[in-house]
């Protein structure tokens, strides 16, 4: 017996299964026993090569032949594409083929299949997930953009019925007034024969009276009025108003009321892009300009404005009045909301839905806007609610403070529920400064949670568990004097608007400095954005094209700049 195999490991022979075996046929590649031997080498048919088993070598395992039962194909028939074996060459089936080794031939193929796995599984597969994930995205914007053209048509619809009300209205009242003016000349006239009418009456009785009294006197005074009667008051002739309405043009009509354009549908052969095994995890590399591109301006009417994207063409603002605002990139004011509690709000983010949240410190809540209707999310006891971003996942990240301004905390929410906090550092120590209004929060693509702070003059940035990865506190070899401290000469970092892109790095706003620090995802400073006429950057935000959005302190003016 194999001394590597104990007691446990007893090999038993392939033919009989019941003694241990001791050889083996390695033409055959089976087990046997002594006493099965010689009954193996009894089969003529077949060449065979029994050594004992602990002196076997390795020997090709060769596939059988479907069409001889008994045989290997050892071969394979480059031409027909198949495994052969000795009997099928001899068959002359194969002549003049080219032959190859059959293990070889099906490891190349095995090499192949494995290949064609990798693909599937790390490009095709997670490209067709992409494509389904992108058109769900097209779904969810197509019910949006709908939604806006059956709005806009009603609109109108409104629009035209006031302004032909107004026009019913107004013929209606000039109807009216004519009605009185004619009615008003047949009254008078009417009066007017009424009283000759008495008079004339008044001339009979008075002849009458003459006649029967036969007396001279009064016959001789009597004065006639009938040449005055005979002379007929003037008859009023009218003409009278006729409403003539114009022949309905229905083809003006729809003209004038607007037109949509048609649905075009194309396709576009290469509109995909297969993915790379390193893009399914990874964005494509856009390197940063030398040069940031100022694109358009937006005036939002605001002082201390916040800014996040619905859309890539439309961004929701927020500033010190009451009234949240939804703008394009033309600058029409496209919907403005009133806060529920009529205080203003602190700040705005747009979830994964498209739904706009925002925070509330007087009454210390977080609030979602869903068809224009405001729902309570989160209510605060001992807690003011302050800056707020919606992530990846779908929760809220809520940056709080205490009520007595002694403690700053980061809490995750799904829905009303709190599954996170996020405080100390693995020391205890507090992560974020203790101080009111100081502090904004964005989620990187690798899921760390960055916090501008401030009062820290710091950017703080945590992993997904909440676990301190770096801060970063400023260039020190370029970065720029605060006004603050231009006087005592000392250099300033005050960062207080973040926001991440596509690439997972790090935009804060140094809005003493007017510019925009840029670091890759570790930290590790990369650029400034210092041009574009920026005047104390406050909010921040970017699109999924990587244009960067950015809202001014005092001017209330949103900036779309291309820095990518």
């Amino acid at each position: 017996m194999d001394p590597r195999f104990s007691a446990q490991d007893i090999l038993f022979c392939d033919l009989c299964q019941r003694a241990a075996l001791q050889s083996h046929c390695e033409l055959c590649q089976i087990n046997l026993c002594k006493a099965c031997v010689g009954e193996h080498l009894s089969d003529s048919s077949k060449r065979h090569n029994v050594v004992p088993y602990k002196h076997r070598t390795s020997t090709p395992n060769y596939p059988k032949c479907p069409n001889h039962a008994h045989k290997h194909c050892e071969l394979y028939c480059e031409k027909c594409n198949i495994p052969v074996c000795s009997t099928c060459i001899s068959s002359g089936k194969h002549k003049g083929h080219d032959l190859s080794d059959a293990l070889q031939k099906l490891s190349s193929k095995t090499n192949d299949l494995q290949k064609h796995l990798k693909e599937l599984e790390e490009k095709i597969y997670p490209t067709y997930e992409e494509i389904t994930l992108d058109l769900n995205s097209e779904k969810v914007n197509l019910e949006k953009h709908y939604e806006k053209l059956t709005t806009a048509v009603t609109k109108q619809g409104e629009d035209w019925h006031r302004e032909i009300n107004i026009i019913v209205n107004k013929q209606k009242s000039e109807i009216d007034e004519m009605k009185m003016k004619h009615l008003a000349v047949l009254n008078k006239q009417e009066n007017e024969i009424k009283q000759i009418t008495s008079e004339v009456k008044q001339s009979i009785i008075d002849l009458k009276k003459i006649l029967d009294s036969n007396e001279v006197s009064q016959t001789s005074a009597y004065k006639s009025r009938n040449a005055e009667f005979r002379r007929l008051p003037p008859k009023v002739n009218f003409s009278l108003p006729i409403f003539s309405p114009h022949q309905i043009n229905t083809e003006k009509l729809h003209q004038m009321f607007g037109s949509l354009s048609a649905l075009s549908t194309t396709t576009e052969e290469h509109g995909y892009t297969m993915k790379t095994p390193d893009a399914v995890s990874c964005p494509p590399v856009k390197p940063l300009l030398d040069e940031p591109e100022l694109i358009t301006t937006i005036d939002t009417g605001y002082g201390q404005c916040s800014v996040t994207c619905l859309s890539d063409g439309e961004i929701w603002t927020c500033g010190d009045d009451k009234i949240l605002k939804l703008y394009n990139l033309q600058g029409k004011l496209l919907k403005s909301i009133q806060t529920k509690s009529g205080n203003k709000p602190y700040d705005i983010a747009v979830t994964r839905s498209g739904d706009l949240v925002y925070t509330d410190r007087d009454p210390r809540t977080v609030n979602i806007v869903k068809n224009d209707q405001i729902q309570e999310v989160i209510k605060l006891q001992g807690w003011i609610p302050y800056n707020i971003c919606s992530t990846s996942a779908g929760d809220l990240l809520v940056i709080m403070d205490s009520d007595d301004g002694g403690q700053s905390k980061v809490a995750r929410y799904s829905g009303s529920t709190e599954k996170q906090t996020i405080q100390f550092d693995s020391k205890g120590k507090p992560l974020y400064s203790s101080s009111y209004n100081s502090k904004c929060i964005s989620e990187n693509r690798n899921l760390d949670i960055c916090v501008a702070d401030y009062r820290a003059s710091a950017v703080v940035v945590v992993n997904q568990a909440g676990k301190l990865r770096f801060r970063y506190t400023g260039h020190p070899s370029t970065t720029k004097r605060s006004f603050f401290n231009f006087f005592n000469k000392k250099e300033s970092f005050y960062p207080y608007g973040i926001t991440t892109d596509s690439q997972s790095q790090i935009l804060a706003s140094d809005w003493d400095n007017n510019c925009i620090h840029i670091l890759d995802k570790d930290g590790q400073f990369l650029c400034y954005i210092d041009n574009c006429d920026l005047q104390y950057p406050f909010g921040l935000c970017v699109d999924t094209r990587d244009n960067l959005f950015v809202a001014e302190l005092i001017s209330g003016e949103v900036k779309k700049i291309k820095y990518m």
